[in-house]
């Protein structure tokens, strides 16, 4: 009789501290997603050697980032802060002349009480440039969230859609319906994509992609007959897409869930709740759902996807069977998880920093789904893990690979478990149909490492001498 798989997700919450990197490196890839910026980063000593070391920065490269650094008179109170970071920001005016200026909040600013949005707005006003604050400390916020912070800020001050185009796009609608009222119904059904090309032009995506991805994503949506009207962020703050209550957003990204909630509550945009772009099904399921708001039948993405799982073959015959364990770090876990999933894997445990249940909704669904579609077990979800209880747990379960963060991978390596920075994927292009193998290959990698040592015949070896 065949043991009774469990098919209902199971939630828990350990020690309530984030076990991940500094949120101040999304400086890392924002800085260079958003062109025309300065980001000026308000901490110790500290955050600036983090983010030498974080970012890899050649000595002769010039970074749109800087370190404000707080001395012990800062801290103290004796010197005037407004006054030092408006020396600062002239400085960058004269020297970069940005469209936007991103102040960085740290731990240091939120224990000092800095008020940097209180200084903002009138430093604005004198140097003419835009500033938008962001806090970015480790304090609240785990290590991807440091973006989701910066876009949230940014929705502020993305330009309201005008009330003569919002009013425009009622009277169409109404036309359209009016005119599909009187139509027969198999030419309704055609003329959904005349009627949803009147209102295509108002899908915004939220979430930092590399441009080469972000074309992909938008190419993919085009093939449905979907155009986006624009990205969250622009490659130029001048580019901001325009935001109000006829506005639809969807993210690609599971850690933005308090810049949805600001464009939902701030600028009354209406959430597309949808799995995440990452591997061929949730790519797939992505734009499904994107499609089905908009009331237009997909078309050809069977065979996209089939195509993209025909290419992974080889990697699906090393991963199948083989059993992996998330330690939480960058919040993409649950997406990273449901993918491994579906190509024959068996994920032990997930673990990660925050979730919001109602942000990742449909991903949670489409990971029981994925479960119940594979026979497998669903994977325990444990919110702000202890990692001392985790390796207590790899000890019993033996898994083939750990996707950790950097601070346990050569402690666990030592122990004989197999593992892979959680970082690396953050930074690597993972999303859309394309760049599936890529998160494979980032899978595979310890595994073929592996396969290798055996054929030299160096793994009896390496057992020996650690034993």
């Amino acid at each position: 009789m065949s043991e009774k798989i469990s098919e209902t997700l199971t939630f828990e919450c350990e020690t309530g501290n984030y076990h991940t990197f500094c949120p101040i490196s999304c400086v890392a890839w924002l800085y260079q997603k958003i062109e025309d910026s300065f980001f000026l980063v308000i901490g110790t000593k500290t955050c600036g050697y983090f983010l030498q070391n974080a970012l890899g920065v050649m000595i002769f490269a010039e970074p749109r980032y800087a370190m404000a650094e707080s001395e012990e008179g800062d801290i103290s109170a004796q010197l005037n802060d407004y006054e030092e970071l408006k020396r600062l920001c002239l400085r960058i005016k004269k020297d970069r002349n940005p469209s936007v200026i991103i102040w960085i909040g740290t731990c240091t600013t939120e224990i000092i009480k800095m008020d940097l949005e209180g200084m903002a707005p009138i430093l604005e006003t004198e140097i003419e440039i835009p500033i938008v604050v962001a806090r970015a400390n480790g304090l609240d916020y785990a290590f991807t969230q440091g973006e989701d912070t910066v876009l949230a800020a940014m929705v502020h001050r993305c330009p309201e859609r005008g009330k003569e185009n919002g009013m425009k796009d009622k009277m169409e609608n109404n036309y359209t319906q009016e005119i599909l009222s009187f139509l027969p119904t198999r030419t309704k059904v055609k003329s959904n994509k005349f009627f949803d090309s009147k209102n295509q032009n108002r899908l915004v995506l939220f979430g930092s992609l590399p441009s080469t991805v972000a074309s992909q994503l938008s190419l993919e949506l085009k093939h449905q007959s979907i155009q986006i009207s624009g990205w969250l962020p622009a490659q130029r703050y001048t580019d901001l897409p325009k935001l109000g209550d006829t506005v639809y957003v969807c993210g690609i990204n599971p850690f933005l869930s308090r810049t949805a909630t600001t464009l939902m509550r701030r600028k009354k945009c209406k959430l597309i709740g949808a799995p995440f772009p990452i591997g061929p099904d949730g790519t797939r399921a992505w734009i499904e759902k994107i499609c089905s708001v908009f009331k237009i039948e997909t078309h050809g993405l069977e065979e996209r996807e089939q195509r993209i799982w025909e290419k992974l073959k080889n990697y699906l015959n090393l991963v199948r069977g083989k059993s992996v364990f998330f330690m939480g770090d960058n919040l993409l876990e649950i997406s990273l998880a449901r993918f491994p999933i579906r190509c024959g894997m068996i994920v032990y445990e997930i673990g990660i920093p925050y979730m919001d249940k109602r942000y990742q909704a449909a991903e949670l669904i489409f990971l029981r789904e994925t479960c119940k579609k594979m026979c497998i077990p669903m994977p325990r979800i444990v919110e702000k893990p202890d990692n001392y209880n985790q390796i207590q747990r790899m000890r019993e379960l033996q898994p083939d690979l750990a996707i950790t963060g950097m601070a346990h991978a050569n402690p666990l390596e030592a122990r004989g478990i197999n593992t892979k920075w959680s970082v690396e994927f953050t930074f690597a292009q993972i999303h859309g149909f394309t760049n599936a193998k890529d998160v494979l290959e980032l899978v595979t990698r310890p595994l073929r490492r592996n396969n290798n040592l055996e054929n030299l015949g160096w793994t009896s070896l390496i057992k020996l001498q650690k034993g």
